[in-house]
Formats: structure tokens, sequence, C-alpha cells
């Protein structure tokens, strides 16, 4: 059902676009999404403390109270503080805007409520955007999207509400990042990449980082994962840092939307030139940096105290970024990066020398390909680096695991790791731990132990020894094998004698027809 909403949603939202530019178009919708949720959560709050307030067996009962006293009580902001809920101002509410959806001036009137929204809420202070009054849209499309935003009802029900919105939220993020292409990944990691990262790094309490954060996907599927494991909300800390003005305004909506507590920094801002988060160690760190992004580097660079390795190439910040990551790691850390297939092999500059120190140092934990034609963005084939501060298990040995056949295809041009391909990932690193896989489906040992053992063609451990004869490269494909393939107990001389006699058949068949279109261009007066 709640699919189908969000099909309509998008294909009406996505009409009225016109010849906007998805890039610019995704603000506008998205904000409006936001400005709507807030205020219909705000509604439902009130009527409900309204209902409470006139009822006698609640402890909220305001007895003998006037429409006045009880429209002052109304004015409380802390009845909507401990519940998550944003205050919203009379003239800023979704029905006021909706009343003058077709007014000639609807831009403004949404600026100005947005402007009266951060005035009254401090965390939300420069994070909304408003662009309305100068949105590029043909006259009354503004108006007309409000109408297609009213349609979205949320009910009374918070929890209910906000999961509703995120995962409004979510697919009309992928479907802009769809609809955008090579721009669209700049904000957005498709969902299976994120449960996989999620899913092998395994948070459950603690601080939760990502230096590139995007429209804020990490932290939400991390929320969610906790949520699905018998934790809480709140059980971890989000921190984060994005450079892009308006998709970090994206990642802090999409964050609060969903009562989630999050430090993005004081303003967007590049990772590597003003870290934000310069003291922060964190327990768990997941990301989706640029893939080989050039033009990173800054003179203040060098010789900055990340560089534990060496200092990554001016022209790749793949190794920045890996090292930057080791960096906020506490001793006891994980983190899970995407980056392009060449980090795990490259050579130029000093890309070799830095994963040798970082491979001998034994800080490498899992390697592992993935599919293609994951990302909407670029067609570069992808891996998953998992690293760790400190191994507690496994010490000496790196885990390489094939994916690269693990893909589903979903539409023309774009795969995906679904549920099934994402636990055998996940429950391989597990066993591979050590940790306990008991009732886990296809863990278990002859003994009736649970644990792990390589698979060729699949999965494999691996002494650093042997990546050193290598030469410290890290690609799966090297060290995993190939698939074994069952023994045919056909002997060969009669597989062959079968195969022959077939394509003996197929050249007779081909001579016929060969025969057959002769004649009939013959008879057309066309001789060959």
């Amino acid at each position: 059902m709640l699919q189908d909403i969000k099909k309509t949603l998008w294909a009406t939202a996505d009409k009225l676009r016109a010849n906007v530019d998805a890039a610019e178009y995704k603000h506008i919708v998205l904000g409006l999404i936001f400005l709507k949720f807030i205020s219909d959560s705000f509604a439902a709050r009130r009527a409900e403390l309204l209902k409470r307030l006139n009822n006698p067996s609640d402890e909220l009962y305001f007895a003998d109270a006037s429409e006045e006293d009880l429209n002052a009580e109304l004015e409380d902001r802390d009845y909507f503080k401990m519940v998550n809920v944003f205050w919203v101002p009379e003239g800023a509410r979704w029905e006021a805007l909706r009343a003058n959806a077709k007014q000639a001036d609807i831009g403004k009137r949404i600026d100005d409520a947005l402007a009266a929204i951060e005035l009254e809420n401090p965390s939300l202070k420069g994070i909304l955007d408003k662009r309305y009054a100068r949105a590029p849209l043909p006259d009354g499309k503004l108006g007309e999207l409000v109408d297609v935003i009213s349609t979205i009802g949320f009910g009374e029900d918070q929890s209910k509400a906000r999961d509703i919105l995120g995962q409004v939220y979510e697919y009309f993020l992928g479907q802009f990042a769809s609809a955008e292409g090579k721009k669209g990944g700049q904000f957005y990691t498709p969902q299976s990449i994120v449960n996989t990262l999620v899913a092998v790094l395994d948070p459950h309490q603690g601080k939760v980082y990502d230096p590139c954060c995007g429209s804020g996907g990490m932290f939400v599927q991390s929320e969610k994962f906790i949520e699905a494991h018998g934790g809480k909300l709140g059980d971890v800390s989000i921190y984060g840092q994005e450079s892009n003005p308006t998709t970090w305004r994206l990642a802090a909506m999409n964050l609060a939307i969903r009562g989630i507590d999050f430090n993005l920094g004081r303003e967007p801002g590049d990772t590597f030139t003003k870290n934000q988060h310069s003291d922060l160690r964190a327990d768990y760190i997941l990301a989706n940096p640029p893939f080989n992004i050039s033009d990173w580097w800054h003179g203040s660079l060098e010789g900055d105290p990340r560089w534990v390795y060496g200092t990554p190439p001016q022209g790749n910040a793949n190794y920045a970024w890996l090292q930057h990551m080791l960096y906020h790691l506490k001793p006891t850390g994980r983190a899970g990066i995407v980056l392009a297939n060449g980090s795990m092999s490259s050579s130029q500059n000093s890309e070799g020398e830095i994963r040798r120190a970082m491979v001998d140092a034994d800080v490498v934990e899992v390697m592992a390909a993935l599919p293609g034609q994951l990302f909407f963005n670029t067609q570069i084939p992808a891996c998953l680096w998992y690293l760790v501060k400190q191994k507690q298990q496994r010490k000496g040995e790196v885990l390489f695991i094939d994916a690269r056949k693990l893909g589903k295809m979903i539409s023309r041009v774009q795969t995906e790791l679904d549920q099934a391909a994402i636990d055998r990932i996940a429950n391989t690193v597990k066993a591979w731990r050590g940790e306990d896989m008991t009732g886990v489906e296809g863990f278990a040992l002859e003994n009736g132990e649970q644990g792990y053992t390589d698979i060729p063609g699949f999965c494999r451990s691996v002494p650093l020894s042997e990546i050193a004869e290598h030469g410290h490269v890290l690609t799966p494909g090297r060290y995993v094998g190939a698939e074994e393939v069952e023994d045919c107990d056909e002997a060969f001389a009669d597989k062959m004698t079968m195969l022959t006699e077939k394509l003996g058949e197929q050249m007779a068949k081909g001579a016929e027809l060969d025969q057959l279109i002769r004649k009939k261009l013959g008879g057309l007066g066309y001789e060959l």
C-alpha cells in the first residue's frame, strides 16, 4: 500500500518538475515534505494535549479551564519538546500554507514559514533551505506541488508517522539520485550497500561517524539496525560532516524527521581542511567517500597527524580517506568504507607503500569485491574496506570475500544486493571473527559446532605473509581461487562423441537452411 503511495507521489511530483533540473528540484520537494511532516506532528500533538487537558481521568486534566486558559496552556513549548516534536508557529502551519497555495506569493510565504520555525527551534537553525520565493518553477506549479504534498497523511501516531515519512523521504532520495545520474551519487548511497556495511559492522552502542555523510543514509540505517536487534533509538551518538551546503541540510532534515540526535558540525565544510570533529574517536565509521577525487589537497595538510602510514598522493584522495577514518577510530573501533576497486591494487605515487604499511600494521580486517552497476552515478567497480584500529580476533590474517556474483538486476542499468546476499556476506565475516553462529544456517561444522570455513571462489582467510608475496595487493579474486565445479562422471570420450554428433546435426541443418534461402532468392530473381 505504502509502495503504491510513494510511486504515485513521485510520479505526480516529477510531472510538475517541468524543465527544472532534478538537482534543484530535489531540495524544493524534500523541503516541503519535511515542512508537512513537522506541521502534521505538531497538529497531532496539539490535538492529543487538548484531549488530555479536557479528560478528568488524565493526569494533565485542567479543571474548570476556559477556552482561553486551554489555548494559553497549549502554548507551553515543553509539552512538544518532551516528545521530540518541533514547535510550529500559527502562520507557519501547513493548513495556512495550503489555504494560500494558489496565491502568487506562495514561495515567500513558505520561506517566511521556514524562517519562523527556525526561530522557534534552535536545533534547526541554518538547516532549512529557504529558496521557495526564487524557485525556478513555472507560474502555479509550486502551489500544485503544495497540493500534492498535502495528500501525504502521516496520522496521529508519532512512531508510525515517522516511519511513513522516513520511507517516503528515502524513496524520493533514491528516485532523485536516479534522475540526477552522475550528480545524484554525491548525496545518496544505494541502500543495499549501506545495509551491507551496517550488517558487517554490527553497530549497537557508542559513537557512529561518517566524514562524508551525504544525505545521512548511513546513520538512518544504523538506527534501524539497532532497533531491529532489540536496541533503542539513542543507543548511538551520531557525528557527521558534509562539504556541500544543500546536501548538509538534507542530512540534517533526514535525521531530524526521525527524531535522531546528531552533530553534523557547526556548518558544511571540507573534511580534510576543516575537520569539525578533530577530537572524535568513534566506535563505528561508515562512509562512501567520492571515488578518486584529485582536487582535495591543500598545503596545510603537509605533515598532518592523520597520515600515520604515509602522506597520500595529491592527485588521489582514496588513501587520505582511509587514513582519516583510521585516525578517528577508538582502539576497539571498526570502519567500513566504500572505494573504487583501484584502491586495492594501485601503486601510483605513494599508494602502494601506504597500503603495505597498513597491511603490515594489521589494520585491514576484511576486503570485499562488489558486483558492478550498484551505483546511480558511476560504473566504476567498487569494493568494501573494513578496517580496525587493533584486531581482537584473527590477528595476522585478512578475510577476502568475492561478492561480484551476488548482485541481482533490478532494472536495465541497476544491480542490488538482496537480503540473502547481505546475510551471506555478514554471516561469513561474523563466523570468521569467531562470533556465536548458533542457529545460522550454513555455518555448522561436522562436530555440530558453528564456524567459518574457506569457500573456493567466494571467501578465504589469508595470512599477511602471503599478501606480502603478492606485493600487498588486496584484490579478493587473487586469493579466493576458482569456484568449485561438480565433477562429471561422464567419460571424456563419450562426451566428445555426443558433442560431435550434435555439432554434425546442427551443421546439416544449417546446410538445409542455406539451400532453402538460395531457392527462395532464386524464385525472386536473385541468384547467389
